[in-house]
């Protein structure tokens, strides 16, 4: 079924210098707040960060002809240079990025462009070579792994390629289950949009609700129903590519044995082989029960035994997921249930849906009480799942409290999972211990297979100075300590720049000279996000 192109409206503009929606910016509960000075030390509140307007940025490089040419593609409305615009597209949203964002003097991309449609985008992707000017794509400004920094590499100027205006439901195919999107569409009108016609995608990672589907496909993110839905990569289908040298349209069939797979070669290339425009999904139809349920087990190495015979047994609720003991103390403070905080082991969350949910809830249940765990009902469940995508709003707190909150994740087979955990926890602690500051470490497990899972960390540090300066050894510490112990370097998050050192480790000389062939013939002059995924050149 053909369905009319619908745009996107406008939403809350992204903080500039945080995350999502100033409304919703959030302080610290007093639980949390007097819980930091014992288990980091006194930490020093920063000086106040300054406002938007207070920010020093370089004049545009671009010169008078490249930006006539690029109102010439684009038209001048979509052809933006103020300050005010440039800010907004500085970057993502690591706590790196953040920090940087906290300075009075800013590096900021050249300007930003606006295309309307793909045919813009190969117009600017053509002529960019010849114009001088770097092109970052730009989606939903989340990436957490430096994937935006305004980077020029070897050209005069760089611009952001904001893809916002590609968005809407191009075509639906009821009968066959798939779905295109533009590539700017973001998670919640993608969801509303589909659920017009009683279908949902379902992949619902943190950023949601300000992430793009092209930068789903990009990233190969997970959403946290993974467990039920599937990765976003094994949803695409089909993808729709602008690229310096030429187009592509690429999933002909659900299946095909026409070669290697070319839609995976885009999946998770972060905007340095060409810019993504469409992506054809699977979507499924909107559930219309849900079942939530939260556990607890002993301790963490409990629990993960639990889920794994879970997910190998086949019993797959939409979400599953696990916290350590110091994770689940800490979501307990931040309800107000400080007098419990060291007095209760690993808790778990399951989410089921559709079809047949309290069978599967069932089984699931036996499944998780003979491994050793303990239902508490509903109430914890629900309280995540009401307030899921709010974790970046308590990080953004944090650091404006002087606490130093970063989050990375990796993924393992299960025979080695524990030993991955320790590995990493041992170089965070450690590390910030070589800099002179107490650390705070949880862990939880979001995403299973049947032969492994992903572990994501959040740590906390009481750093004194330069928090960017003290974090560098350790991510250089940490990097090491994954390769080392068997992970990936990245589950979910992608490779962007902060994880490009480990890359060659994760996919060896050969796999690193295949990526940068495909980078020459794609993109020969370097244009398309320098610096990010693999060098530009040998």
């Amino acid at each position: 079924m053909k369905q009319s192109r619908e745009t996107t409206p406008d939403d809350p503009q992204m903080l500039w210098n945080g995350w999502g929606d100033p409304g919703r910016a959030t302080t610290l509960p007093l639980a949390v707040r007097a819980l930091l000075p014992a288990l980091l030390g006194r930490v020093q509140r920063p000086a106040t960060a300054p406002e938007l307007a207070e920010v020093v940025v370089r004049p545009s490089r671009l010169s008078s002809a490249q930006r006539a040419a690029l109102e010439d593609i684009a038209g001048a409305d979509r052809v933006d240079v103020t300050d005010e615009a440039r800010l907004r597209h500085a970057g993502g949203r690591s706590t790196p990025d953040l920090l940087r964002r906290r300075a009075r003097e800013q590096d900021v991309p050249d300007g930003v462009v606006r295309p309307a449609d793909h045919a813009q985008i190969v117009r600017i992707l053509r002529e960019a070579a010849g114009l001088d000017v770097a092109i970052v794509p730009f989606g939903g400004g989340t990436s957490v792994v430096g994937g935006l920094d305004p980077e020029p590499g070897a050209h005069a100027a760089v611009i952001a390629l904001d893809l916002a205006s590609l968005s809407g439901l191009i075509t639906l195919d009821a009968v066959s289950g798939e779905a295109t999107l533009g590539a700017g569409t973001r998670g919640p009108e993608a969801e509303r949009l589909l659920a017009e016609h009683g279908f949902e995608l379902g992949h619902y990672p943190q950023s949601f609700r300000y992430a793009s589907i092209g930068g789903f496909a990009a990233a190969r993110s997970s959403g946290q129903n993974s467990a039920g839905y599937g990765r976003f990569d094994t949803m695409v289908m089909g993808l729709r590519v602008a690229t310096p040298t030429g187009e592509l349209t690429l999933g002909r069939a659900p299946g095909s044995a026409a070669g290697p797979d070319l839609v995976r070669v885009f999946l998770g290339s972060e905007g340095v082989f060409g810019v993504i425009t469409e992506v054809r999904v699977r979507v499924h139809p909107r559930p219309t029960e849900r079942i939530v349920e939260s556990w607890t087990f002993p301790d963490f190495a409990t629990g993960v035994e639990a889920l794994r015979q879970v997910v190998q047994r086949g019993e797959q609720p939409t979400v599953i997921r696990l916290s350590d003991e110091v994770e689940t103390g800490v979501s307990l403070a931040q309800v107000g249930k400080i007098g419990r905080v060291l007095a209760r082991g690993a808790s778990a969350v399951t989410v089921f849906e559709g079809d047949g949910s309290e069978a599967q809830r069932d089984r699931t249940a036996a499944l998780l009480s003979a491994a050793g765990g303990t239902s508490t009902g509903r109430t914890a469940a629900q309280e995540w799942m009401d307030g899921r995508f709010d974790g970046p709003y308590l990080r953004d707190a944090l650091l404006g409290a002087g606490v130093f909150c970063e989050t990375l994740e990796t993924a393992t087979t299960w025979s080695n999972l524990h030993h991955l955990r320790d590995a990493v926890t041992t170089a965070l602690r450690e590390g910030f211990s070589t800099a002179g500051a107490k650390s705070f470490i949880m862990c939880h497990v979001s995403h299973v297979y049947p032969t492994g899972a992903s572990l994501y960390f959040t740590v906390l540090a009481g750093v004194r100075g330069d928090q960017l300066a003290a974090w560098e050894p350790v991510k250089q510490r940490v990097g090491d300590a994954i390769m080392a112990a068997g992970g990936t370097i990245t589950h979910h998050h992608a490779i962007g720049r902060d994880h490009a050192p480990w890359l060659v480790d994760e996919i060896g000389e050969t796999g690193v000279r295949i990526l940068r062939a495909i980078k020459r013939e794609l993109d020969p002059h370097g244009v398309l996000n320098p610096g990010v995924l693999v060098p530009d050149r040998d």
